[in-house]
Formats: C-alpha cells, sequence, structure tokens
C-alpha cells in the first residue's frame, strides 16, 4: 500500500479518524466550523448508529456517526460516497429519529433540543452543476426567504466543489475540507497543519501503525471504496463520450447497485473471523440479518 495516510472516504477511515472514544476532540473541532456560535460542540457522548422505528414494519435507519452535545443537541454525521435515489427524502427520513426520540411520557411541552444532519458528499447536487459552493445550510424557511423553524437543519458538503491548494486554505474549516480530500495523498503533516487536533488526526491515521486486525478491515474498506468509485467513474466517462450522460449514468448506476450488494457480502465474508455483526454491517452497509445469514 504506498499511502502512508488512510482514506477518509472510506468508512473505515472516516470512523476511526472520528468515530471513536479517543477521536472526540477531532469530531467537534470539525463540527464546530460548521455550526452557529449557540449551538458550538464542547463535550459530546455517541449514541447507537442503529434507529428503529416505532412498529416492525417501519425501516429501520443506521447512521454513519450518532451523536449528542452535553447541552442536548443531536448530529446525525453521514458519508455519502455515491449519489442515491431519493438521497434528500433518506437526510429528512433519518432526521426524524432523533425528533421523535425526544418525546417525554406523560405531560410534555413538545419542546425539542436541536437536531443536525451533516452529510460529506462525493458529489454534487443535480441543481448545483454550476455552482462552487462547498457548504450547503438548508433550513424550513417560509415564503419571504426567513428561517421558520432553525432547530432542524442540514449541513451539506460537496466535497468535488472544494478545490483550494494548501497555500490557499485561510480557516480552519478549510483546513478540515483539505484533509477529507486530500489525506491520503500526503506524505507528511503539511506547515499549516501544525495544531494539536490536526496533529493527533495524522497520527492516528498512519497505516504503517495499524495492527494486522484494522488493517485487513482497512483494506477492505479501501478496496470497496474504489471499486465503487471506479464503476460510477467509468460510466460516467463513457457516457459522455456517448452524449447519453444522464440515461447512461442512471443505467450503470442501477446496476452497480447490484453489484456492489455482492461485493459487500464478499468483503463480509472475509470480516466474519475478525469482528463481530454489528461492526461489520457498520463496515459494509449491510443489516446486521445479512451479516448473520453469512455465518451459516
Amino acid at each position: 500500500m504506498k499511502e502512508k495516510y488512510l482514506n477518509l472516504f472510506t468508512d473505515y477511515g472516516f470512523k476511526k479518524l472520528f468515530g471513536e472514544e479517543d477521536s472526540k476532540e477531532q469530531l467537534i473541532a470539525f463540527l464546530n466550523t460548521l455550526l452557529p456560535e449557540k449551538h458550538r460542540i464542547k463535550t459530546l457522548s455517541f449514541t447507537v448508529n442503529e434507529q428503529l422505528g416505532q412498529t416492525p414494519v417501519d425501516r429501520r435507519a443506521v447512521f454513519d456517526l450518532n451523536c449528542v452535545s452535553q447541552s442536548g443537541e443531536h448530529f446525525i454525521v453521514e458519508l455519502q460516497k455515491a449519489k442515491q435515489n431519493f438521497f434528500k427524502d433518506r437526510s429528512v427520513f433519518y432526521a426524524t429519529f432523533p425528533i421523535q426520540q425526544q418525546a417525554e411520557r406523560g405531560d410534555w411541552d413538545f419542546k425539542l433540543n436541536a437536531v443536525y444532519t451533516i452529510g460529506i458528499l462525493d458529489f454534487t447536487f443535480d441543481e448545483d452543476k454550476h455552482s462552487t459552493d462547498v457548504v450547503h445550510t438548508v433550513q424550513l424557511k417560509n415564503q419571504h426567504n426567513q428561517v421558520f423553524y432553525d432547530k432542524c437543519t442540514f449541513i451539506y458538503l460537496t466535497m468535488p466543489c472544494f478545490t483550494k491548494t494548501e497555500d490557499e486554505l485561510e480557516t480552519d474549516q478549510d483546513k478540515w475540507l483539505y484533509l477529507f480530500k486530500n489525506l491520503h495523498l500526503l506524505q507528511s503533516v503539511p506547515p499549516r497543519f501544525q495544531e494539536q487536533v490536526f496533529l493527533r488526526i495524522f497520527e492516528k491515521a498512519q497505516i504503517a501503525k495499524f495492527d494486522p486486525e484494522e488493517r485487513q478491515a482497512y483494506e477492505s474498506s479501501l478496496k470497496y471504496y474504489r471499486d465503487m468509485k471506479n464503476v460510477i467513474d467509468t460510466a460516467k466517462h463513457e457516457a459522455k463520450e456517448e452524449g447519453r450522460l444522464e440515461g447512461r449514468l442512471e443505467g450503470r448506476l442501477e446496476g452497480h447497485l447490484e453489484g456492489s450488494f455482492e461485493k459487500a457480502k464478499e468483503i463480509a465474508s472475509n470480516l466474519l473471523s475478525v469482528f463481530d455483526d454489528r461492526t461489520i454491517a457498520e463496515m459494509t452497509g449491510l443489516s446486521e440479518q445479512e451479516v448473520r445469514s453469512l455465518r451459516k
């Protein structure tokens, strides 16, 4: 493996650097660059990633990261490597879980704590094809474009739009976005990243320091990411050449969904002797039931 540091767009890399107990400092620092001052985080705790609906027929939601701050704000952090059908519907659906969880038994005045959904996207929105905006903040507004409700906020980072070089980085937010896009390409810590919170990222991201189990899990996650990216990039290239980008891409992506499921099962099978069902499910995107069926 030529890279010195892990790829933050792999499920394993993202969760290792932001989803472990000793990674809270980094997660808080990153999130605070996106949040308004009144909702800045001092401390947070992780909650369960898997949420169940109130009835057996309700769909299940599995978050990449799910956490709550000391003052009660809820944060869903999702890494999205490829565009999905009904992506926005999915985001809204996910946001309803931490909202409903705040309901109290008995007399309750319906006062809610804020809920934030942060999506780190390796694609752009169709309606923003010509936009250079990286950070998209979405809230409920009225017909006068005034914020009607500020306790349910969606923040999307369209990473293909971030093109700043190291010399152009001005803010901490710029630095975090630069790391998401370029960490795996670096061979040393750049001069602009000498703050302790960034040094911890570089220390923890060194692939050479992984034990054999960690390395196997990361390589499987990296292979899955590269396979998916290759299929999508190839579909875009071929469709462009034939002048039928939209129709061809949709067809390719539909076929890829089936192929990626088989690839996920293959990766999961290789991890059965190393990790428990929940961990494998989080790494591959399979359900725990699907993982359990591979053990039979």
